[in-house]
């Protein structure tokens, strides 16, 4: 049968979008469902303040009346001022291991970018870098965490057949927390607070971190500002990411790190979610909420969702005060496993701190890029 596009309007488009990757992945182990709300939220402007600066459609592909793939096209204008390029991304691609339904949907997205004057795409990419980036190319066989990818392995062979080649990678890697490691993150911590002045902020409650949420951007705003993909988020983006994020936020493990009153760094680690999100599918009632509270209450595994250190600070030993104090509580809470969130590979000093640890480089996500 002939493959039809329809660009996404009404309800039932929107739907068939958000729910083709539960059946793209029906019965895939490690596939971590996201919450089908804030998939649909993310493509409204209403709930998404980053779509006052990017061009985006999506599109979906039909074959005898049954979704079997599903494309987005974006253009983030604050990004290629920033850069001073015409660059396209295409995001959220998800398809059955089918070339037509592939090239159908990129030629099409391909197609639109180039209408808008855009020379090069690039992806998978979204809105911002806290929307979802990256094709996972290694790690097939490890569960994601809730701010990670996961796709089949066939994905990349129809991006790389279509003439898309590498931009840059994220690496993903599996810490413990041993004694050995705890141990030398304590004895570097002190040395660091001894010799610059660094004092911890700790919190009990959810609610006292609040006060410091415009402090936390400011600062990823600062540590980010160099790397790929980065704008710098406003305070509609920052309103709309603590909603979504905060919520699910133990803040015994949020640190932040200062010196002379000022606050120069800091790290929000979660209860991973990934499990609690596939019991869930999808919804968060009636029963997904329970799991999720339940695993925010009662972690195995710590995430490393979100860090920063203001750049003056880079090597003055602030991220590792950081990471004591992260260890430390998880030695409290009878935990041993990290995962981080992807780290460019270019990154080298972020990727030196996880020598620190026994752990892994176990996933890894790619860019694509391609002149158009």
């Amino acid at each position: 049968m002939a493959i039809t596009l329809q660009v996404v309007r009404n309800k039932k488009q929107k739907q068939d979008f958000v729910r083709l990757p539960f059946e793209v992945y029906r019965d895939n182990a490690f596939w971590v469902p996201p919450l089908i709300t804030d998939e649909l939220k993310a493509m409204n402007p209403k709930y998404n303040p980053a779509m006052e600066f990017c061009d985006s459609e999506f599109w979906i592909a039909y074959r005898d009346g049954k979704p079997v793939g599903r494309i987005g096209a974006i253009i983030n204008h604050k990004y290629n001022k920033k850069v001073g390029k015409k660059l396209g991304r295409f995001s959220r691609i998800e398809f059955f291991d089918d070339k037509e339904v592939f090239r159908a949907l990129m030629d099409n997205a391909v197609k639109w970018l180039k209408e808008k004057g855009m020379k090069t795409v690039h992806g998978p990419l979204g809105y911002t870098n806290l929307d979802n980036q990256g094709l996972l190319i290694k790690g097939f066989d490890y569960l994601p965490s809730v701010a990670s990818v996961y796709h089949h392995p066939y994905y990349q062979k129809h991006i790389e057949d279509y003439g898309f080649r590498k931009e840059i990678d994220w690496l993903e890697f599996r810490l413990n927390a041993g004694r050995k490691a705890i141990d030398k993150a304590t004895r570097g911590a002190e040395l660091m607070r001894k010799r610059y002045g660094f004092e911890v902020v700790r919190f009990e409650k959810a609610g006292e971190l609040l006060p410091y949420t415009e402090t936390l951007f400011d600062i990823l705003n600062a540590a980010f500002a160099s790397l790929p993909f980065v704008v710098s988020f406003d305070k509609k983006m920052v309103d709309m990411y603590k909603k979504k994020y905060f919520k699910v936020i133990n803040p015994k493990y949020v640190y932040f790190v200062k010196t002379d009153d000022e606050i120069v760094g800091f790290i929000l680690a979660v209860p991973s979610l990934s499990e609690a999100m596939q019991k869930a599918n999808g919804k968060l009632f009636p029963f997904g909420f329970y799991h999720i509270k339940k695993a925010i209450r009662n972690p195995e595994v710590i995430d490393l969702f979100l860090g920063g250190v203001k750049p003056e600070y880079e090597h003055k030993g602030a991220a590792v005060i950081l990471y004591s104090e992260i260890q430390n509580q998880m030695l409290k809470d009878g935990l041993h496993v990290v995962e981080t969130t992807g780290n460019f590979e270019t990154n080298r000093h972020v990727i030196a701190n996880w020598k620190n640890f026994d752990y892994i480089q176990h996933k890894r996500r790619r860019c694509f890029i391609k002149d158009i």
